[in-house]
């Protein structure tokens, strides 16, 4: 190894991970010693400590009161294909695809649940699909924030207040630090494990009043699993949404969830959530401003992410590479960064083009991502001179 000057200050905590993300700050295995272990999650007080962790989430996210919210399986993962499943169906749907979930979605619809009137609005990673073209007399799914691309909508302003279909968002990488505009939202998905650092494995489920009267009107023409129904006898499940969830949930994850509402109200719930994520993503502009060999994947400002911020590599020395090299030198940066304890698995997604994927989100302390920047540069510094003894 080529020796290079390291810098002096390590981040005090270098897990930048888009999921698992880190940890709310100052977190602690103590905090969790009253969680309700070894009893029902069906007793009075498994469903109250389950319904605290709904009620919290909705009024820290701002959720409409009319809205349901509920806890269901299998991460946000589960809570789309719950949504797609159950709702799909009734009428033609357009699907927003600009990086691998979104993709993900389409191929569901296609080849899962082969709707014939489907149709998917593409973008290269980097890039939105053209929002004006969307139909709104379909429904519409899409990603808020894109989270292997870095790429989010800006606003929900395209968004058809007089619409006709259901809109149905995967939002886990934008809840919790992005501004939700609910009342264009019919169906949204997050889970635990992204903006607030919660543990892996439950999802989120918001359904707007029209969601549930599309849930109570409608029958999908396939089967359904069980931990998929939301209805029976054609009207709604309303004790999953008090908490009386369809499987059976970690009582200590749920506790690690209700500690985790309790660091994001202290810090000042939505809006000190999103100034931490911008004060995070802003420290990563500055530097990208100074860099000349990175750049941001998302290149307008407008519709570049504030939590799973992507860059990739310009420099020419890189560029020139082919494919599998270009992703063996940001590798090879990666395994660097984490030798040396300054940061955990920051590589893009597999499904990206090769580069860097940094977690901005607001358990990240602003102190740790300045730390971080000068370690991008000795990283990249000293995979580009093996590289070039190499040759």
């Amino acid at each position: 190894m080529i020796e290079l000057t390291k810098p002096a200050v390590r981040p005090a905590n270098p897990r930048f991970s888009s999921g698992p993300c880190s940890k709310r700050p100052g977190h602690s295995l103590e905090f969790l010693k009253q969680a309700f272990l070894g009893r029902s999650h069906r007793a009075a007080e498994g469903k109250a400590r389950l319904k605290r962790a709904i009620d919290r989430t909705a009024e820290i996210l701002g959720v409409p009161e009319d809205y349901r919210v509920a806890i269901v399986p299998a991460s946000d993962t589960g809570a789309m294909e719950m949504a797609l499943w159950s709702l799909l169906g009734q009428r033609g749907v357009d699907i927003l695809a600009w990086e691998s979930f979104g993709k993900g979605w389409a191929s569901d619809i296609f080849k899962q649940l082969k709707l014939d009137d489907a149709r998917v609005l593409e973008a290269d990673y980097g890039a939105l699909p053209d929002l004006a073209s969307v139909d709104f007399a379909r429904d519409v799914v899409f990603t808020w924030n894109g989270t292997t691309s870095g790429v989010r909508v800006p606003d929900g302003d395209w968004i058809a207040a007089d619409r006709e279909g259901l809109t149905i968002c995967d939002a886990t990488s934008a809840a919790f630090a992005q501004r939700l505009d609910w009342p264009k939202l019919d169906v949204t998905t997050f889970s635990w494990q992204k903006a607030l650092g919660g543990e892996a494995a439950h999802g989120m489920l918001v359904l707007s009043p029209r969601a549930v009267e599309r849930l109570e009107s409608y029958t999908p023409p396939w089967p359904l699993p069980k931990i998929f129904r939301l209805t029976k006898d054609g009207k709604l499940m309303d004790g999953v949404f008090r908490g009386e969830t369809i499987n059976t949930p970690s009582m200590l994850c749920t506790e690690d969830w209700l500690d985790a509402l309790g660091w994001a109200e202290s810090v000042g719930g939505i809006d000190g959530l999103i100034a931490r994520a911008d004060a995070n993503a802003g420290v990563i502009a500055d530097w990208v401003g100074r860099t000349g060999w990175a750049a941001f994947l998302a290149e307008a400002p407008d519709i570049r992410s504030n939590t799973s911020v992507c860059v990739k590599i310009v420099d020419p020395a890189v560029t020139a590479l082919g494919a599998e090299a270009r992703l063996a030198f940001v590798k090879s940066m990666a395994a660097l960064l984490e030798g040396e304890k300054a940061a955990y698995d920051i590589t893009a997604h597999r499904d990206a083009p090769p580069g860097l994927r940094i977690w901005a989100g607001a358990t990240v302390e602003t102190s740790d991502m300045e730390a971080l920047m000068p370690w991008l540069d000795w990283a990249f510094e000293a995979a580009k001179a093996e590289l070039a003894k190499a040759a």
